[in-house]
């Protein structure tokens, strides 16, 4: 006996109707948006325009991460929100201004401050809300040139970071004129000197690392390895801002010199691009005075004689 099954017929209309049923589930943004290789690596799930060039996004930051995790696994690291800050930057030209997917942008500058006390890993991802005011948006023609971009982060109602940063938008034909030979360099080919001693920067593991140490106190050399899965997670022709932040977190724990600090807040200029193939030195003073538990430290980086960039960075003794 042979069992014969038909086939269910569907209509077209049918089809739709079920597809309108289903309930809008949350996803992460487009990772080609926020220059990112991985989508693992993606914080942003939404984003609507409330008015003008006002907008309100939303996000996720995940309960463990490799590298946006304190050392001892309790708090979301403050470097997530520099982070995310950037993201946010990179989303909004792209989906809100029209910026095509191939363009580069030039971080001028960045700021962010956190709130330790809402930074704890809960037993949920923490999911954030967050408000983003551009201003000082500039076009040529119909191309944004650049964009100055203010921003709050929340979580559960209360405010966990904040931070402002302005971008540059270059398209891919000038962005090859600015960066000519040096953009073929391959920096896997470098050889890398020894990092330092990761308990005394502030962080867990000898991998996290870009700095090395040197014979001078309040000194190392820029050392990462261009191998990261986050820092180098989607490649480049130049060592990315975000690294030159980090480096300068790493150089204010080490010049405070406490057992346990944590940055809760940086602000950054960029002067100019941070070279493969080239010493880059890193000078962290320490301005305020060692008796308070909130430290400034003024960080620098030169290279080839020049200022890269600078960041004032405050560490909390925790």
């Amino acid at each position: 006996m042979t069992l014969v099954v038909r086939p269910q017929q569907y209509s077209v209309d049918s089809v739709v109707q079920g597809v309108e049923e289903l309930p809008r589930l949350t996803t992460t943004v487009p990772r080609e948006y926020v220059h990112r290789a991985s989508l693992a690596e993606v914080f942003l799930t939404g984003c609507r325009q409330i008015e003008g060039t006002r907008f309100e996004l939303t996000g996720q930051w995940p309960r463990a991460h490799t590298f946006f995790t304190t050392p001892d696994g309790t708090q979301h690291d403050p470097m997530q929100a520099a982070e995310t800050i950037r993201q946010v930057g990179l989303y909004l030209a792209h989906s809100e201004f029209g910026v095509q997917l191939g363009h580069h942008f030039l971080l001028r500058d960045m700021e962010f401050t956190v709130c330790p006390e809402h930074l704890g890993i809960g037993r949920r991802p923490s999911e954030l809300v967050l408000e983003a005011v551009c201003t000082d948006v500039k076009w040529r023609g119909t191309r944004l040139v650049q964009f100055a971009m203010a921003i709050t982060i929340d979580r559960e109602g209360h405010q966990v970071a904040r931070g402002s940063g302005h971008f540059t938008c270059v398209a891919p034909a000038a962005y090859r004129r600015l960066r000519g030979a040096r953009a073929e360099l391959d920096a896997s080919a470098l050889q890398r000197p020894v990092p330092a001693d990761p308990r005394r920067l502030g962080r867990a593991h000898p991998a996290d690392v870009v700095l090395s140490a040197t014979d001078l106190p309040g000194r190392w050399l820029l050392s990462p390895d261009t191998r990261h899965p986050i820092l180098f997670e989607h490649g480049g022709d130049h060592i990315p801002g975000m690294v030159l932040i980090e480096a300068a977190r790493q150089a204010a724990c080490g010049a405070v010199e406490a057992p346990n600090v944590l940055p809760v807040g940086a602000a950054t200029e960029f002067f100019q691009y941070a070279e493969f193939g080239a010493p880059c030195w890193i000078d962290a003073v320490p301005v305020t005075a060692a008796r308070s538990a909130l430290h400034t430290v003024d960080v620098s980086g030169r290279q080839n004689g020049s200022e890269v960039f600078r960041t004032r960075m405050s560490v909390l003794e925790v």
